[in-house]
């Protein structure tokens, strides 16, 4: 399944009402964001399914790819166009087995991971912490070298995650990578569809 990944977005529904977070991706999608990944950590599968659907009314009406973040099932029963797997999910080619012709993204820290994601069958790689986020305290920094070594090193897009902002990229950019994977720089913003419109801009000159 062709895909772009260049302006990722990462949800975060934290302190919103359902509206007003739908409102947000919805701006986000008007806005630009060519790829977006519902992620939902402490919602109850009932609670998490009934949002993803939602979810996919609006990435559907934009023409967006809708990535489930862990829950295969999730991503099957909202016939979700991929899922996100981290290094304690099943290994992708598990998830290639139920869900073929999907796309099927894999964190990695480190260019063994990396290269055992591409060996298993992933379509991209989301690759960070790279500069420190609030949205998963647990996560482990990766550098830029690293994160160059892994696009050189391995022949998939790679998406770069973790605190990035408009006065980070340039460092991220010399890395030569395919996509920006953005939670809070985007969807905690007063203007979203204004914040997108300057991300395209950074990430494309």
């Amino acid at each position: 399944m062709n895909f772009d990944c260049s302006l990722y977005l990462v949800t975060d529904s934290t302190g919103l009402e359902e509206k007003e977070f739908l409102r947000r991706v919805e701006e986000a999608c008007v806005g630009g964001v060519t790829l977006v990944q519902l992620r939902e950590k402490e919602r109850s599968g009932r609670e998490y399914l009934n949002l993803a659907m939602k979810v996919k009314e609006i990435t559907d009406k934009y023409n967006i790819p809708l990535i489930i973040d862990d829950r295969i099932d999730i991503a099957m029963l909202c016939d979700a166009d991929g899922v996100h797997l981290g290094q304690s999910d099943i290994p992708a080619k598990e998830a290639r087995k139920l869900m073929p012709g999907k796309i099927i993204g894999v964190s990695c820290r480190t260019v063994e991971e990396a290269e055992r994601a591409k060996a298993d069958g992933a379509d991209y790689l989301g690759v960070g912490d790279i500069f420190g986020t609030k949205t998963k305290l647990d996560a482990k920094r990766v550098s830029l070298d690293t994160l160059k070594e892994i696009k050189e090193k391995v022949n998939l897009p790679v998406a770069a995650i973790g605190g990035l902002n408009l006065d980070n990229i340039d460092y991220v950019k010399k890395c030569n990578i395919d996509g920006y994977a953005v939670i809070s720089a985007i969807l905690a913003k007063e203007n979203i569809k204004k914040e997108c419109g300057s991300w395209i801009i950074k990430i494309n000159n």
